[in-house]
């Protein structure tokens, strides 16, 4: 079974809804509230609690999209939804592990730098989520980040501080990061192109109707 787009359905024809409520989005809004709580366990040092907590909430990235693909489940809401949601976990998660010296600083700049520039770039040219898909490096990046980051927490427990826990995650993060990055870059570039298309074919739609009797 493919873990990267499970749950495809070669040759079926998707139906993308308009509702919000999906199982898919609810799964979402559930890594939403989710967030919190694991902020909340590493402020009171609860690191295996907040493991946990963090493998349920990145195990819901995948959840959801699995849903959606196998039963048909796809929503306009869930195509902004869903990566919001990966933005914002990643973030939130990677600076409260920094503020605890759970991970290295650069390793919230990785993630933050490019995020807030994609965010700037992507009001001004749109005003909203813009209309691309998410790539397989943009894939293979969370992935790497929200496998990087669990590990990164149980390395920090007493009972793995002393293990290969913390060089693993210390790889992980480091791939994930540079794969952000790199991933990042590719977002920015499209979304300009992408822009450029939609500006070019409002102006000929505009002249075809001005040319029309």
């Amino acid at each position: 079974m493919r873990l990267i787009g499970a749950g495809t359905q070669d040759g079926f024809e998707y139906t993308i809804r308009e509702t919000f409520w999906t199982a898919p989005n609810i799964v979402t809004v559930l890594r939403f509230l989710l967030i919190p709580v694991f902020v909340v366990l590493v402020a009171q040092n609860q690191y295996m609690a907040a493991f946990w907590v963090l493998v349920g909430l990145s195990s819901t990235d995948w959840i959801d999209g699995y849903i959606a693909r196998r039963f048909d489940q796809m929503s306009t809401v869930g195509q902004w939804l869903d990566p919001l949601a990966d933005r914002l976990s990643l973030i939130i998660v990677t600076a409260t592990l920094a503020s605890f010296g759970v991970v290295p600083v650069w390793v919230v700049l990785a993630v933050v730098i490019p995020d807030l520039i994609l965010s700037v770039n992507t009001y001004v040219l749109f005003k909203g989520p813009p209309p691309l898909e998410v790539t397989l490096l943009g894939k293979l990046r969370t992935a790497f980040l929200l496998i990087g980051l669990p590990l990164a927490l149980l390395g920090s427990t007493e009972m793995l501080r002393e293990s290969l826990a913390p060089d693993i995650a210390f790889v992980l993060l480091a791939v994930g990061a540079g794969m952000h990055i790199i991933a990042s870059a590719d977002y920015f570039i499209k979304a300009r192109r992408k822009a450029g298309r939609l500006r070019r074919e409002q102006a000929r739609l505009g002249i075809e109707e001005e040319s029309t009797p």
